[in-house]
Order: structure tokens, then sequence, then C-alpha cells
């Protein structure tokens, strides 16, 4: 559901200070949607018109409906950032390089250059082609990834009838199916957990609270019902019987029939002024920086060059085409294309090693991250929870507390929980409680994260009316008036309540997670519906005790993560005593740990001070989960937060990077940036390793081009004034540029090394402008020992020869700027500590070689070269040697100063 993904990401943005759409405008935009008025006729109409209205049945569509109505209406899909490829290939074709080559093209034509001109043509050609091939197999790489990820919805569906007494009859059946078939008329089922997937009225509901933050801002979330709305109400937004696409389901269930799908959602009438204003991360920042840093330096070097040729040489024509092709040369044009493919790669590198990528940008943070906040259950533990012991309050074993569970947890209809998994293994008790005979069941009051408890009520066969409520100890000692000791029922206040409590510790010591059990008799009569009010007065009847071991692979993962930078926090909703007996298990040190009634009593202030120093948090809310993540942000850290529940979303979304699992409710995987399609810490300390390699790669492009771009402007420069003619025609200073870039295309498939990835890396624009204005004026300094090789020993000092010169540093520049990369991209000794990938080495030698066999072709004659002296090339091979060891001895010089990023 890539619609909520773009919206949580823009509210990430905004929450963080970032740009993007705000949730002012929504609003604002939503008040004047086209379909306002239907939806308050809607909103206003009895509940049993509504199927009139929308033409549909409390009994859901057939088959043969939807098909008509998905004619109709489309796929439920609104705008997103997919790109197509019309607008891959127009962005390929126009940029600045070509736009120059096809000037130059056009010129050379209209001077009867026909050589010239299918030269350059061709150089559009090759340029859009890679261009373009590269990009397009990058995006639909992550289109498939994407994909992988995909949201379901609960429809109720006709399969057909039969002829009975009574008339026709309807079999139906609930469907899981993708919500991209949702249809106006549809039937929903909705759920804790459960992403709205279109615009809905509520036929039905119990306890419904919805989170419409994504729509309106609004933190708390709403209470829905099905009741008909009055007619004072004319704000959309406001309508307590409508729920929008988009937005969340916090706690309760309904029943709803859904209004518009797509585009004509209220999200969809904002979707093409949301998509494509993706709030910029720090990796979209970064580029951004460094592109525009070398467009600086590009828009001081043109003109002063265009400027120093046109008065010494006197052809302005001439000048102004040179200062234009050192301007393209200068502009990072590939840099898109090397990020694009760099990051497709990552994500199917990542994909291999079980981790899907659904925001390629994301890839980055991921490397990136420093701090990894994470839920205890199925993380560090091996999430498979077996129910070990169930007692009664006195700590003796008692079937009757398993059977009450038994009963709550098969007719909870709401989000099912390991927990509840667990007790429903024990299929034996269904026969033996005769369920489908003996009970049947009359209302619920669902689970929310605030009480911690969820009840259900029954009726016996004999018309006895139970509840039977279980949750947390502590939660439900409140709402408990009376225990069950043997057969006598007992007030609590004449009860020795610290005993209770040291049963539950003890189990929690053990590592055992206890709920409580309740019931109480409530009066037969007319009675429909219970609340929450009703849960008071209980009877405590036991206890059930759930074991979750460790995962035997946590420990060498966390102690994986710590090499690597990453600092492992836990943050639960489970008590402080489970937590610290798993947190000793798997090596994080819980002797200190912070609970969430202690982060309520602290201020921001005082929290920043305890936060880096605690690993582990108990006790939390979804709320002081978001807060925890907060801190770490203001202390600069970069934070990863793993989670996969409902009461996970607040943090997943304030994260920097948002990271769920396949199996998690729709709400976290929407929130998240990453999705592990196995819950281990083991696959994510890969994935964050192939993160950093990504990030690697990228650097070192950018560090080649703006060392070599910084260096090309003091040759220009010193070119330009001191010789009688242009060191380069611009074709040929673009055919270098083409050459080189091309020798670039393979940097996403090099290695990076270990070293390298045993540390979070960042965005240093400090450290690779240092890093530019140090090795650019060495490129620089061999290219004018050229000049002077070309000018003394070659004689290469007038017009009539300078096409000896222009061979000479053609050669000499594109071989010089090709080796950089092998250069730049290890702090160790290239070829002899480190070697490039095989790919990359195939590359840039192809390129190394047609740059020195182009001055003998007669492409290289059309462009204006001429074959050189064999006498150069043993000067040529000095002079790179030369280079190299110079880099090599200042890069040493360079890392043991500044370090290496």
């Amino acid at each position: 559901m890539r619609f909520a993904n773009h919206v949580f990401q823009t509210a990430k943005g905004a929450d963080q200070g970032g740009g993007g759409f705000s949730v002012g405008s929504l609003r604002s935009k939503l008040t004047g949607y086209r379909h306002q008025e239907l939806f308050l006729r809607i909103a206003q109409s009895p509940t049993e018109s509504i199927f009139d209205l929308l033409h549909t049945r409390n009994t859901g569509l057939s088959s043969d409906e939807v098909k008509e109505r998905q004619l109709r209406f489309g796929l439920n899909e609104i705008a997103h950032d997919r790109v197509r490829w019309q607008s891959q290939l127009r962005r390929a074709l126009v940029n600045p390089f070509n736009i120059l080559l096809a000037v130059l093209a056009s010129v050379s034509f209209a001077t009867g250059d026909i050589k010239g001109t299918i030269t350059l043509a061709a150089m559009v050609v090759i340029s859009v082609s890679l261009t373009f091939i590269q990009e397009f197999r990058s995006s639909r790489a992550a289109e498939s990834l994407k994909k992988m990820v995909q949201t379901r919805a609960t429809v109720l569906r006709r399969l057909g009838h039969f002829h009975s007494e009574q008339g026709t009859e309807w079999v139906n059946r609930k469907a899981e199916i993708p919500i991209e078939e949702i249809v106006p008329g549809d039937v929903i089922l909705l759920s804790a957990g459960d992403m709205v997937p279109a615009d809905v009225r509520l036929l039905n509901s119990k306890d419904l609270f919805v989170s419409q933050s994504a729509m309106t801002g609004e933190s708390v979330p709403v209470e829905k019902t099905a009741n008909s709305e009055s007619a004072s109400v004319r704000d959309a937004l406001h309508l307590t019987n409508i729920c929008f696409m988009g937005t969340n389901v916090v706690s309760g269930t309904a029943t709803a029939a859904v209004i518009k799908t797509g585009g004509d959602t209220f999200l969809g009438s904002i979707a093409k002024s949301v998509a494509g204003v993706r709030v910029q991360t720090s990796f979209d920042k970064g580029v951004h920086r460094i592109t525009w840093l070398m467009i600086r330096f590009m828009l001081v070097m043109a003109p002063f060059v265009f400027l120093v040729n046109g008065v010494t040489k006197g052809d302005w024509t001439e000048a102004f085409m040179f200062a234009v092709a050192v301007a393209v040369g200068l502009v990072p044009e590939m840099l898109p294309m090397i990020v694009t493919v760099n990051l497709a790669k990552g994500a199917m590198s990542m994909f291999r090693k079980k981790v899907i990528v659904k925001r390629l940008n994301s890839i980055q943070n991921f490397g990136a991250m420093n701090m990894l906040c994470t839920d205890k259950t199925g993380t560090l533990t091996q999430d498979k929870i077996v129910l070990e012991k169930y007692l009664d309050v006195s700590g003796a074993p008692n079937d009757r507390v398993l059977k009450y569970a038994y009963l709550n947890s098969y007719y909870q209809t709401g989000l099912k929980n390991l927990l509840d998994v667990a007790v429903l293994n024990h299929r034996e008790l269904s026969k033996e409680l005769e369920i489908d005979r003996v009970y049947r069941k009359l209302d619920e009051i669902p689970f929310d994260f605030t009480r911690k408890r969820m009840s259900v009520v029954v009726e016996k066969s004999n018309g006895r009316h139970i509840l039977i409520c279980k949750g947390a100890l502590e939660e439900m000692l409140k709402v408990c008036g009376r225990a069950e000791v043997g057969n006598e029922i007992v007030a609590i206040p004449d009860l020795p309540v610290e005993r209770f409590q040291k049963i539950a510790q003890d189990l929690n010591d053990d590592g055992l997670r206890v709920v409580a059990v309740a019931y109480k008799d409530v009066e037969a009569g007319q009675r429909k519906e219970y609340s929450v009010i009703d849960e008071g007065d209980l009877i405590l009847l036991g206890y059930i005790a759930f074991l979750d071991p460790p995962k035997e692979s946590a420990s060498q993962a966390i102690k994986k993560l710590n090499e690597h930078g990453v600092a492992v926090k836990v943050l639960t909703g489970d008590n402080d005593r489970v937590t610290r007996k798993v947190a000793r298990d798997v090596g994080l040190p819980a002797d200190d740990i912070l609970l969430g009634s202690q982060i309520d009593d602290l201020t921001d202030e005082g929290l920043d001070n305890v936060v880096e120093k605690t690993s582990v948090f108990a006790k939390l809310t979804p709320a002081q989960k978001e807060r925890i993540v907060r801190s770490l942000h203001r202390l600069h850290h970069v934070v990863g937060f793993l989670g996969d529940g409902i009461n996970d979303a607040p943090a997943l979304k304030a994260a920097d990077v948002g990271i769920s699992v396949e199996n998690a409710v729709d709400i976290a995987k929407e929130s998240a940036d990453i999705i592990l399609l196995e819950k281990s810490l083991l696959v994510l300390e890969e994935g964050v390793i192939e993160g950093r390699k990504v990030f690697g790669n990228i650097i070192k492009y950018i560090k080649m081009g703006a060392s070599s771009n910084f260096g090309n402007m003091f040759s220009m420069l010193g070119a330009s004034a001191l010789f009688p003619f242009l060191p380069m025609q611009p074709v040929q200073l673009l055919t270098q540029n083409l050459l080189y870039d091309i020798s670039q295309t393979a940097i996403p498939f090099d290695d990076v090394d270990a070293q390298y990835l045993e540390k979070p890396r960042k965005w240093e624009i400090g450290e690779i402008r240092r890093f530019m204005v140090f090795f650019g004026p060495i490129s620089s300094l061999f290219d004018y020992v050229t000049f002077a090789l070309m000018w003394f020993f070659f004689k290469s000092q007038t017009p009539a020869t300078e096409s000896l010169f222009q061979s000479g540093w053609f050669v000499e520049g594109l071989l010089s700027q090709t080796l950089i990369v092998h250069m730049i991209r290890t702090r160790r000794i290239p070829f002899i500590q480190s070697r490039a990938s095989w790919p990359l080495i195939l590359m840039t030698a192809s390129v190394m070689a047609v740059g020195i066999l182009v001055p003998f072709s007669d492409y290289g004659k059309g462009i204006g070269l001429e074959p050189l002296p064999l006498s150069y090339f043993p000067w040529l091979v000095l002079i790179l040697l030369c280079y190299c060891v110079m880099t090599q001895l200042m890069k040493n010089w360079f890392v043991r100063k500044y370090g290496y990023n």
C-alpha cells in the first residue's frame, strides 16, 4: 500500500523539521474535496439505507460484480512516485551533456562537417542508452521488491447461491485480498493493526479507535461509531462514522462499506500534490550539496575560461564553445545514474540477504545507523511462545485457569498476538469444553495499550453470562476486587497481595511472561453491549505463564553489531524482570532498566542525560518508545527502530530508518522503510553492511569526480592563458568526458574494504571538500608536466601543431582521471593490498585502451586528433607512475591527519 507509506514519509519529514507537504495544507485540500457532499449524505443516512446508496448488500459483492466495478473504477491505487519508462527516457535525453552535444552537432552540420555530425550523434546515442538502460533496470528492480511487501484486507464475498424452502440463499465467505482489488460497495472487516484500505462508512463497530494523524495531524486516536451523523457536522474529517484511506485502526473492530477507492478517495484527491513531494533525507541533502558544490565551481570556471580564451586568441565563438564544453565536463552528469544504480544494486543484494528495501534512499541511513532500538519478542527471543504454566492465585496448577484463558482467546476477534496463539494451541480444550454446543459469544471489549487487557462475554447453555478478562497483572489488580482461593471467593483487601505479586515475580525471574485471568458473572438480560466500565469488581482466578527462550544467534548478532559501531537498545512493553533475564542471556547490560513510569517523570533534557547510558527500557507505551527515539535524535545519533506491532508505529515513523518484518501488522509495515523477511538481528547486521557498501561506492565516484574536476580547473585556466591555441577542442573534451563517464559505470559493482565497513558512515561534506582541494591540484600538477612534455620535447608550440599537443593531453588526462578511482577507492595500497572488482578493472582498462587508440583512429582524426609518436608512451608511463606514487604518498599523509570516510 505505497500511498500510505508516502504519507508517512511526508509526516516523518515534517516532524523532523524537513520540508514537504504540511498537515495544514493537506487539511485545507481535504475540506475542499469534491465528494464532500456525498460523504455528508452517506454519513447522515441510516445504516440500513447505506446498502441501497452504494448498490451493495451486507453479505458483500459477488465475483462478477467485483469484476464489473474494477473495470469501471479501476484498481484501488492512487498516485505515487513510480517513474514510467517514458519519463526515464526523457530525463536521459534532456541533460546538459546531451544538449551541448546536440548544439555542437547542429553547428557541425551547418558547416558541412558530416563526419563530426555523425560522431556527435553517436555520442548522444551512447550517453542516452547507458543512462536509460541502467536507470530503467534499477527502477524495475526496486519496484519488484516493493511489490513483495503486500498489504491485504479482509472482505466479505458471495461465492454462490442455492435454493431452499425460504427462497434463494447465498453462500458467503471472508476473503483476504490485496487492497488494490477492493472496489466501491465491498464490505470489509477492520480490526486492530489494520490500515483502512479505502474511504468507508461504518456499518457496525465495537470500541473502534482510529489514528488519523496522517490526515489531520492529531496524535490522539479518534473514536468511531456506526451511528448516523447529525446534520450539524459539515466537515467530513469530523464525521464519526466515516474512516479514510491511509488511517489505521488502533483498537476495536468494525464492519464497513467501501464508498470510494483509489484516486476518488480523500487521499487520492490530493495525491497529485503529494506525489513527488517526498521529504529530503540526509542522503538526498548530501547528494544535493555535493552537486551544487561542483556546479558552483563550474559557474566560476566556465566564464573565466571563456574570457581568457576570447581575449588571448580572438575567436570568441570558439572560446564560447570551449567554455561550454568545459562546463559540461565539470558538471557531475553521471552522479544521478551512479547513485540510482548503486542503490538498486544494494537493494537487490540486500534482498538476497532477506532484506527488502521499500525506499531506496533509506539504504544510506541504514548504513549510517549507529543506534538500533528493537523490541524484545522475536528479535532477542525465538518468537515461539509456549504456554508453560497455568496456576491459581496460590501458585498451584489449575486447569480451570487454562480453560477460561482458552475461552477468552478463542472468542477474541481483534488482533491475536503470540500469547493467544500459544493458548489456542491447546486444541483439545475445544472438544473438552464443547465450545460450539455449550458456549455462545455475546460481546467483546477489545484490547488497547492503555488498559493492557481484553475481555469477552459468553453465555453458557444454562443461561449463565460470564465476563472473562485477561491482561497484565498490574492492570488486572486494579479491576479485581476479589480472588478465588480454593473453593472460596475472598475479598482482595483480606488477602496478602504481595504474595500474588511474588508468585508473578518469581515466574518473571525465570524468564516467563505472566498474564492474569479473571472473571465475573454478569446479569443475564436484554443487554447486548458491554464496555470498559464493566471491567470492574472482577474475581482474580489465576495466572498463565509463557516461555519465549532467547535466540541462540541473538548474542552473536549483538556482538557483531557492536563491532560494527551499532549500539543495541531494547524497547519493550513487557515487564522489567522478564526483560532483564532475556537481556542478560543475550549479553546486554541490564542492571539499570528505565521504566515507562520513570520516563514520564523526566523532562526532555533529563531523558537526554540518561538515554545513552541505558540499554534496556521496559513497560513502555507507544508514545514513550517514540520519545526515546526523538531523544537519541537530539543527541545526533542515526537511529534505527525495529518493530512489528501497532504500538511500534509512532517510533518507526520517528526513526531515521524504520525496520519491520514481513508478518508485521499493516501499520508497522507501512511505517517502515525496510522489511526483514526474517526477524533476526543477524539478517539486520548483514543489511547494515550492505548499506555501507552502497554508500562507500557512491562516495568513491563523488571524491573522484570532485578532485578531478577541481584539478581540471587549474589545468584549463593555465593552458588557456599560456598557449596560443586551445589545449583541447570542444568535441575532444566531450569525447574524453564520455569515455571517463563510461569507465565509472562499473563502480556500483566494486568491492569495499572490510576496514571501511567497520563503523557507520555519514555525509561529511567538509571532508569531501578537503579531499577535493587536497587531491585536485595533484592531478593538475601532472597535467602541467604533460604540457611541458608536449611543448618542449615534442615542439608542439603553434596552431599548426596543436593537434599533437591536444592528442598528448587527451590521452594523459583520460588515463590519469580513470586511474584515480583505483587510488581513492581504498586507504590501502591499490592493486597490492586492495584490488578493485573485476568489472571495474575490466571497464577502466578497456576505456584506457580505447583512449590510447582514439588518436590513431579515423574517429580521432575526425575530431582533430593525430597519432602520437611511440616515444611519447615511455614518458606517459613515467608520468602516470609518478602520479600514482605521489597520490598514494599524499593519501597516506591525508589519512593519518584527517582519517578516511
